[in-house]
């Protein structure tokens, strides 16, 4: 009745781009961080600025993966180097938390005077997973994943939520590693491989291999996805029974 295959016990959902419409939001916040950084910098060296791809560059190095990581990716192709800082920097400092945590003030900024809109097609699908008897879980790199899940009003659906603060405390290594969708998995009581995993970025989908992975293809990068299956919303999954 899913679209699934019958050894599919739990199901481990993505956050942003497969549950919600902030994939583009947070798009948005890395552009307006990273190319004040990239701007800054320019300047002082006296170099040509070169602007952060909210499509190229957010698929490659920071969609998925937990934010300061996603900063780390991103600096390293530039050929950048910053001090790490630490977890609370402010965010005008010049460090990679720094600039995690100035993204952060920017995304929750555009939450919150945008507000969150799930996508009616991944509703429809979580709540046939929860008729049809099947564990259900969120797995987001984002420490704000409560958040938007409240203001989504879809928090009620899912039994566990493995996020970046999980994550932080548990010292769970973040996506592209599997550690936080074979967390889900541990504490839904379901073996790996009788997991599917639904993700629309690059790095989530290489962290949920372990099981059945469905990409969700939201920006026209099916092929890259690689994924078990491909759709373009989840609600295709209900249309194929």
């Amino acid at each position: 009745m899913l679209g699934l295959p019958a050894h599919v016990r739990a199901c481990l959902f993505d956050l942003d781009g497969v549950l919600t419409r902030t994939a583009k939001v947070h798009a948005a916040a890395w552009k307006e961080m990273f190319d004040g950084h990239l701007r800054e910098r320019a300047n002082r060296e006296g170099t040509a600025f070169v602007a952060f791809d909210a499509v190229r560059d957010y698929d490659e190095y920071v969609d998925g993966r937990p934010r300061a990581d996603g900063v780390r990716t991103f600096l390293a192709a530039r050929a950048i180097e910053l001090p790490e800082g630490a977890a609370d920097d402010p965010p005008d400092a010049e460090t990679v938390h720094g600039l995690g945590n100035r993204k952060n003030i920017l995304v929750l900024r555009r939450i919150r005077e945008d507000g969150v809109e799930p996508y009616e097609g991944s509703v429809r699908f979580v709540r046939a997973v929860r008729e049809a008897g099947l564990r259900r879980a969120v797995v987001s790199s984002s420490a704000n994943c409560r958040d938007v899940l409240v203001a989504a009003g879809i928090e009620d659906l899912f039994e566990e939520r493995i996020d970046g603060v999980v994550a932080r405390e548990r010292r769970l290594r973040g996506k592209p590693a599997p550690d936080t969708f074979l967390e889900a998995a541990r504490r839904l009581g379901t073996e790996a491989g009788a997991a599917a995993v639904f993700e629309d970025a690059l790095a989530g989908v290489e962290a949920g291999r372990f099981g059945l992975v469905v990409g969700v293809d939201r920006v026209g990068q099916a092929e890259q996805l690689r994924a078990d299956v491909v759709v373009r919303d989840l609600a295709e999954l209900l249309e194929a029974r």
